[in-house]
């Protein structure tokens, strides 16, 4: 284990950073997070169309987290109980995701920093320290529901005890590590495969539900209804508070640097500009998909008169009964089963990508996802065999509470960082997306402060 800054690059794969650190920077950049899979991934072909898929893959891995287990929730609960009326809602939470998500693939691909890199050069190493330990405690949180969720599925598909589920859940760091040895490419394929997965499902469901189509476009206007409804208006939050998720950001501005650009103001405009197409792209299958679980459920639930359905396990045990459709539960399971291995494999990597970026520590890459396994899948075997459902239900809770606690400390440093014309150049935000950003950033900083206190009024 290294913790003295890298400043000479000696791989074929890597670029040299400057001996001197570029305007508006402390420090020359260092090694890069990932180093590993760092521009490993050539950028070919004259047309557009076959630069596009070059640069195609990192926004899939960022858009697994906007429809990982603790989201289906909120979608569950708000569908069960209001019909289609929250669509509005997810509408704005995905419009807001394509936004920040931009902003971060800019970062990275500018400065040669990724997000938590940016943080440990511009604060104070009090404030990195405090920034990296809410980070890490974000990452467990979100790797809390992701586990949760992927050994929920396999009780319900294979009757397999939540301890045991839990367990086998450790097995994707070895995943992990077999597919970016062989290639980023192959990791971007599978987790590709497995989002067509988890959308093939829903379509499945969305045809045999079959929902009220005027009723669901109606549904994506938004309404004053929201905010008269005290109960509306907390799920609705609570759906715009668990959709952004912070290790994104991360994630995102070090994966886009996988690709072999050209490092000057050309070749960077052309990535900044591809790499946004493929994250909103990717963030419209999220949005797919976050809609359609609440469409299933206002279509199955809300119809039939069950109005309080926010747990997995009843949605997947009245799934089948009110629809009259055999395999409409498992089908349904097996789309949270993908969904919850899709985010683990990028929780690890945004693991790795965090402890680098901030403390520039490089330690073996399955050491580091072991120890980040660990964190999630302790706590999370102690409650399943401690208090089983219930428990995890309640766990599923608190890692929403810790991760909005976190994501403004992730926000407001990536609005500034790119506003800043000195550390961006002739890539800064414009005066509107800077003004725009920004309120963007206050509006989940306040958000997560209300859901921060009606939670623990209702504890």
């Amino acid at each position: 284990m290294s913790t003295a800054p890298v400043t000479e690059q000696t791989t074929s794969t890597t670029t040299r950073p400057a001996a001197q650190p570029e305007p508006g920077w402390r420090r020359p950049r260092l090694t890069p997070s990932l180093a590993e899979v760092y521009r490993t991934v050539p950028v070919t072909g004259v047309t557009w169309w076959r630069k596009l898929l070059a640069f195609a893959g990192p926004g899939y891995l960022v858009a697994v987290g906007y429809m990982d287990p603790g989201n289906w929730a909120t979608g569950l609960a708000g569908g069960s109980a209001f019909g289609y009326t929250l669509l509005s809602v997810i509408l704005i939470s995905n419009l807001m995701a394509v936004m920040l998500q931009g902003l971060a693939s800019k970062l990275g691909i500018v400065t040669g920093r990724d997000l938590a890199q940016a943080c440990r050069d511009h604060y104070s190493t009090p404030t990195v320290w405090f920034l990296w330990i809410i980070c890490e405690l974000a990452i467990a949180a979100c790797d809390l529901a992701e586990v949760i969720g992927s050994a929920i599925a396999l009780e319900l598909l294979f009757g397999m005890p939540l301890p045991i589920g839990v367990a086998i859940t450790a097995l994707d760091v070895l995943l992990v590590l077999y597919l970016q040895h062989k290639g980023f490419r192959l990791l971007e394929a599978l987790v590709i495969a497995l989002v067509a997965t988890i959308g093939l499902c829903f379509l499945f469901e969305l045809v045999i539900s079959r929902p009220d189509m005027a009723a669901v476009a109606h549904g994506f206007v938004p309404s004053a209804e929201i905010l008269q409804n005290r109960q509306m208006l907390y799920i609705a939050l609570g759906i715009l508070g668990a959709t952004v998720m912070p290790h994104n950001l991360y994630l995102h501005s070090s994966i886009v640097q996988t690709r072999r650009y050209a490092e000057n103001s050309e070749g960077k405009r052309e990535a900044v500009r591809f790499a946004f197409i493929d994250s909103t792209v990717a963030l419209t299958f999220a949005l797919f998909i976050n809609a359609a679980i609440l469409i299933v459920a206002a279509a199955t639930f809300h119809r039939a008169g069950y109005h309080e359905v926010a747990e997995i396990q009843d949605a997947y045990k009245l799934l089948t009964p009110l629809l009259g459709v055999g395999g409409a539960s498992a089908v349904f399971a097996l789309a949270l089963l993908a969904s919850g291995q899709n985010s683990t494999l990028t929780g690890t990597l945004a693991g790795q990508i965090v402890m680098e970026g901030f403390l520039n520590i490089r330690i073996r890459p399955w050491l580091r996802r072991l120890i980040t396994r660990a964190i999630a899948i302790v706590p999370a075997a102690i409650v399943a065999i401690l208090y089983g459902e219930r428990g995890t239900a309640q766990l599923l809770v608190l890692s929403q509470v810790v991760l909005s606690m976190q994501l403004s400390f992730a926000v407001f440093p990536l609005v500034r960082f790119t506003s800043d014309k000195v550390k961006m150049g002739e890539f800064a935000n414009p005066g509107w997306l800077k003004a725009l950003a920004y309120v963007v950033a206050f509006f989940i900083a306040l958000l997560n402060v209300w859901l921060l206190i009606e939670t623990f009024r209702s504890l």
